[in-house]
């Protein structure tokens, strides 16, 4: 099956592409990327170099994907969303070996124009999986699973669903009617549904 790339996009050599995986206008992927199946990579996005972006990921127009980011399977990640790679950068100190990392989990999602502040206190900053960072959040620190974070610096707000519902008092999915329990400042399933429509919850 194999994948697709306009043809104003770039794909270096050493790259790895899933099938099905889609690579739109003006976008370039650097070497040593490895990208999964069924991803969207839309206009004007730069991924790499050496990074990885799991399956059914989508990354909307303007991101730029630089070395230390890893997108784990079904990411979303909004428009002109932003990564950090460098924590005190200085436009006249070379800090090449100083890149911090940031860990995107399965399933989580972040709104358009989102900043992700990368290298937290242990050299990288974690989202964790199916939490939801809202548009123009500015994210500090480490996110809990189903965390939702708004506000500059980010604060959780709620907590949403693996379905991407914001969760009520009752802690039920309006959508799939998962249910939910909330220990000691963490959110787990306890009643897991299969949704059909989204075959990777």
């Amino acid at each position: 099956m194999g994948y697709w790339a306009h043809e104003t996009a770039t794909v270096d050599d050493g790259v790895e592409i899933g099938d099905g995986t889609k690579i739109w206008h003006y976008a370039h992927v650097l070497s040593g990327t490895k990208i999964g199946r069924n991803c969207s990579l839309g206009q004007n996005v730069m991924a790499g170099p050496n990074i990885f972006i799991g399956d059914k990921v989508k990354v909307q127009n303007n991101v730029s994907l630089y070395k230390g980011v890893t997108l784990e399977d079904g990411v979303f990640c909004g428009p002109s969303c932003v990564f950090t790679n460098v924590l005190t950068p200085r436009g006249f100190v070379e800090r090449k070996t100083e890149f911090g990392e940031t860990i995107v989990r399965r399933g989580a999602t972040i709104g358009a124009n989102a900043t992700i502040v990368c290298g937290g206190p242990n050299g990288r900053t974690e989202l964790g999986e199916y939490c939801f960072i809202a548009a123009g959040a500015v994210v500090t620190k480490d996110v809990p699973a189903y965390a939702l974070m708004a506000g500059v610096a980010a604060k959780r707000i709620g907590w949403v669903s693996r379905a991407g519902e914001v969760l009520g008092d009752d802690l039920v999915c309006p959508r799939v009617g998962e249910r939910y329990a909330e220990d000691n400042g963490r959110l787990k399933v306890i009643d897991k549904i299969k949704d059909q429509d989204s075959p990777h919850l």
